[in-house]
Formats: C-alpha cells, sequence, structure tokens
C-alpha cells in the first residue's frame, strides 16, 4: 500500500471510489483506480474497513480495528484520530438554527 494515500484514507477515515476498474487515476489519490479498489478488499476482508456499496460507488470506513492497524502501518501517536472520530457541532446548520 502507498503510505500517502493510506495516510490520507487514516486521517478522513472514509473513502469513496467509483467502480470503474480501467479509470486511470482515483478521483481523489494519486494512484489507479484499481490499486484504491483492490487494496480496499484485501483490507474489508481483514476486517479492518467497513464496505458499502450504492449507485456503483464503494463506500470505504474504517472500523476499530483499521484504526489500530493503520496507526501501527503509518508511524502515528495515538493523539492522532480519523476524521470520523472527531465531532463538530457546527457541522449540521439545522441544529445550529434554532426557531
Amino acid at each position: 500500500m502507498s503510505v500517502d494515500w493510506t495516510n490520507k484514507f487514516y486521517i478522513e477515515g472514509v473513502l469513496v471510489a467509483k467502480k470503474d476498474y480501467n479509470q486511470a487515476k482515483h478521483e481523489e489519490v494519486d494512484t489507479k483506480n484499481l490499486y484504491v479498489i483492490k487494496a480496499m478488499q484485501s483490507l474489508t476482508s481483514k476486517g479492518y474497513v467497513k464496505t458499502q456499496f450504492s449507485w456503483q460507488y464503494y463506500y470505504y470506513t474504517l472500523t476499530e480495528e483499521g484504526v489500530e492497524y493503520l496507526r501501527d502501518y503509518l508511524h502515528l501517536p495515538e493523539s492522532v484520530v480519523p476524521g470520523t472520530y472527531l465531532q463538530n457541532n457546527a457541522s449540521n446548520p439545522r441544529q445550529a438554527k434554532r426557531y
């Protein structure tokens, strides 16, 4: 696995890939789309990633085990967590508006 896009995946906690095995480059990371899909399939089979498929797109999210695995793989401190673990109260504008 490439450290560049794996680090991006860890920081965000989610990744989306179009089901297009012939796509020359993934839309967000600088590698072939096929390589991203196959790497994520491998992580899914090990239980590190949860996969959801809808409308010709794969949606990948890290599991607890995946966070631990990637933290060790990328040599990150425990204080660095994926973006999906952080709470942001201002992210939902409906909650911010009260009439």
